[in-house]
């Protein structure tokens, strides 16, 4: 199992960011895909979950309404379309996979908020 996150970068308060986490070594389009985040000196932070066909999303209460998770079985990718970023969003976004009990994660893209 492969998790490989991109597109995380600085962007100023307000701004957007789209994060995508391509998949590979496993069937991607029957599991459930999930994105946390870690700030620094703090914990993993559920953020968001997607279910195997796309038809059902979940947010933190943090992110909802700011934030949309997407995902392109043809192309083995799940997306994050981060919208309204607010400094408290700085961390690094990790993308995770549940795959018969077992976590596998992402090595993870770094988003800073800053002006």
């Amino acid at each position: 199992v492969q998790l490989v996150e991109s597109g995380g970068g600085l962007v100023q308060p307000g701004g957007s960011l789209r994060l995508s986490c391509a998949a590979s070594g496993f069937q991607f389009r029957h599991w459930y895909m999930r994105w946390v985040r870690q700030a620094p000196g703090k914990g993993l932070e559920w953020v968001s979950m997607i279910n195997p066909t796309g038809t059902t999303t979940t947010y933190a209460d943090s992110v909802k309404g700011r934030f949309t998770i997407s995902r392109d079985n043809a192309k083995n990718t799940v997306y994050l379309q981060m919208n309204s970023l607010k400094p408290e969003d700085t961390a690094v976004y990790i993308c995770n996979a549940n795959i018969r009990w077992a976590d596998h994660w992402g090595q993870g893209t770094q988003v800073t908020v800053s002006s």
